[in-house]
């Protein structure tokens, strides 16, 4: 026989206490009455009726509290598989409880419905997304193709704008695409060891343009150059970093310093610019879903996801994000803590 602990006969007498009760007064009530019948031989049926009573008392708690633990059991398993084979050994064990079950079993089996259901429409509602992604993507590309065949026929101004809304509707589809990914069922990262130099500079080149129209001066300082991580999860969050340091520069001499070193048994990459920084009170919260913070007007044009999703994305490649910022002197700075993964 298992091991009945403590707190379990502890419960069984408290749910019991009343009959446990009624049983001692009876018990009282038949000592009195023998001691008026015999006075004599009063002790010793005493301590029979006192005796017996107590090995009924222990029997039935242990019986009771492996009854207990058997329905216990068998409520569990039905949690863990909810079928019709475990809810009828469930009505075996709890026999006073069917009516119980059987509205308990109809409410889950409900609820286990609406979750299928909501499991089925949230993957085609994903399934959708990255098909739409992947189809507006292609006029766009046609655009950028026929823009640089192009660009001796008009304007540079003309040019940079077309450039700039290129790719900023690059961004917002990823954006959505992305935002689809992390908050689906399914997740395809690859980690591997990834080259940080040349993946910095291929997402530099898709911001070549919005970092060409508002001069922004570019500063490379690689001196830990290998990442294991997800290359397509790290591209985006780094993008995330960058298109915030434009929207919010200002200034003639605009500088956007990308680095990368190892310290502490932690690889730090760091996105510093010296636009017009983070107000401290608004610091604790540039990570928060919508959160644009106060901007002036760069907060109408802000839609407050990008960090947000850089923030879901770090939490899904198991990287720690930072933010500081000193709005007197100007600037803002994140940093990314990837751990040091020995191959």
């Amino acid at each position: 026989m298992e091991h009945i602990s403590i707190k379990e006969i502890g419960q069984i007498i408290k749910q019991n206490r009343f009959w446990l009760g009624i049983i001692g007064l009876l018990d009282l009530l038949s000592i009195l009455l023998l001691w008026l019948i015999d006075a004599q031989a009063f002790y010793v049926i005493a301590i029979s009726v006192i005796l017996f009573s107590l090995l009924v008392f222990v029997t039935a708690v242990l019986y009771l509290a492996k009854k207990e633990r058997k329905r216990k059991k068998a409520f569990d398993e039905f949690l863990a598989v909810p079928d019709s084979y475990h809810e009828e050994q469930l009505f075996h064990d709890a026999e006073n409880l069917q009516a119980e079950i059987r509205s308990f079993s109809q409410i889950l089996h409900e609820q286990m419905d609406q979750c299928a259901q909501t499991k089925l429409q949230l993957n085609d509602y994903e399934e959708y997304v990255e098909a739409w992604a992947h189809e507006v993507k292609t006029p766009l590309a046609l655009l950028t193709f026929m823009l640089d065949n192009h660009r001796d026929e008009l304007s540079e101004d003309v040019v940079c704008k077309l450039d700039r809304i290129n790719c900023q509707m690059q961004r917002y589809i990823d954006q959505m695409l992305y935002y689809a990914r992390l908050k689906g069922a399914r997740k395809d990262y690859r980690f591997e060891s990834v080259d940080t130099e040349n993946c910095v500079k291929e997402v530099l080149e898709d911001f070549t343009p919005l970092l060409e129209e508002q001069k922004i001066q570019v500063q490379l300082d690689i001196k830990e150059n290998t990442l294991f991580t997800d290359k397509r999860g790290f591209a985006f969050m780094l993008g995330q970093f960058i298109s915030n340091s434009i929207k919010y520069s200002k200034g003639k001499d605009k500088q956007l310093r990308i680095s990368c070193i190892r310290e502490h048994e932690k690889i730090i990459l760091s996105v510093r610019d010296n636009g017009m920084g983070i107000k401290a009170c608004d610091l604790p919260y540039v990570f928060e879903k919508g959160f644009t913070g106060d901007s002036g007007d760069r907060r109408k044009k802000a839609t407050g996801m990008g960090l947000y999703l850089a923030k879901e994305m770090a939490h899904d490649l198991n990287v720690e994000l930072d933010v500081s910022s000193d709005e007197a002197a100007g600037g803002c700075e994140i940093k990314v803590y990837f751990p040091v993964v020995e191959e």
